[in-house]
């Protein structure tokens, strides 16, 4: 077996989170304003298919490539990206819920349990310090706030609301926390180098998935702090956008780093859009699912293209 065509890094599972919150916002819009409930499902089928592929091929190295995985697993960077797996998983499970209620809620639990654990044994060994702060990126946001944030989602999804406010509090309160320190970062220390520069992406998700675990573990018109988020996240999408001349970095997978936040923003919007006739929210609602409908294929293209021009030429 050629190992190294198995080798996929964690990081790759950012394309699931993107396509299942482009199917879950296409599953909202299908309620909201009456489009085909079939191109919501696509999407998501979609989405576990690339799921499935991935899981195997990150199994397959985990057994046939050990020290590359443990190489990744102790990367102070790259680990994080780990947090990606059970939250794939999670989101997968959302996909097949409405088709195969028993296996979806198989898929959830698993993945709540694996990013429970994950989360603890990443970010608590964190906590004995010694940590070079030019690793403090972004992606310390993946094993406690977006692990947490979309196990509230998927416990709302199983019909466990009080469930999901619990892993809410955790995901906003771990947010609140290391944004100081990741801005820090970013404000006093070097720049990031331009292979990481792409991962400033992932500064918008943390309030855009807040504003959609807001929405699914709880009920009634939107209130003061889902204004908030929304607000936040808005203003954190127009950084992103701000920086793009910054990042400069010819396009790689690492890319789809911005689709969570992207697709989160305006399903979230949608979902209290939903709710009631609420100006800003039913306003900004088309306008954000457009954008996030763009955002997706416009990098879906992209990565056909990338992997057709960097797959092994075959030996003749």
């Amino acid at each position: 077996m050629n190992v190294s065509r198995w080798a996929v890094p964690a990081s790759y599972f950012s394309m699931v989170l993107g396509l299942t919150g482009l199917g879950n916002g296409w599953r909202v819009a299908a309620r909201l304003w009456g489009f085909p409930t079939w191109i919501g499902e696509a999407v998501m089928a979609v989405a576990v298919a690339v799921w499935a592929v991935l899981l195997l091929r990150f199994a397959i190295k985990w057994i046939a490539d050990r020290e590359s995985a443990r190489a990744e697993a102790a990367h102070p960077i790259a680990c994080c990206f780990i947090a990606l797996v059970p939250v794939a998983t999670m989101l997968a499970g959302i996909g097949v819920l409405p088709h195969a209620h028993g296996v979806g809620t198989a898929i959830i639990l698993v993945g709540a349990v694996a990013s429970l654990l994950f989360g603890l044994w990443r970010h608590g060994g964190q906590w004995r310090g010694g940590r070079d702060e030019k690793t403090t990126t972004t992606v310390l946001y993946l094993p406690t706030v977006g692990a947490n944030l979309v196990s509230a989602i998927a416990m709302s999804a199983l019909g466990w609301p009080t469930w999901g406010q619990l892993f809410f509090g955790a995901g906003v309160l771990a947010w609140i926390v290391q944004e100081s320190i990741i801005l820090g970062r970013l404000l006093t220390v070097e720049p990031l180098p331009l292979a990481l520069r792409p991962t400033v992406g992932i500064q918008m998700a943390p309030p855009a998935v807040s504003l959609l675990a807001y929405a699914a573990v709880t009920v009634g018109p939107p209130d003061l702090l889902a204004r908030m988020l929304l607000g936040y996240a808005i203003v954190q999408a127009l950084m992103v956008l701000r920086l793009m001349p910054w990042i400069r970095q010819p396009f790689t997978l690492s890319y789809w780093a911005f689709t969570f936040g992207a697709t989160a923003i305006s399903t979230g919007t949608m979902r209290f859009a939903e709710r009631g006739d609420d100006p800003v929210f039913t306003t900004l609602a088309p306008v954000l699912f457009a954008m996030s409908n763009l955002v997706i294929a416009g990098l879906s293209i992209a990565s056909v293209v990338w992997v057709l021009r960097t797959r092994p030429t075959p030996a003749r």
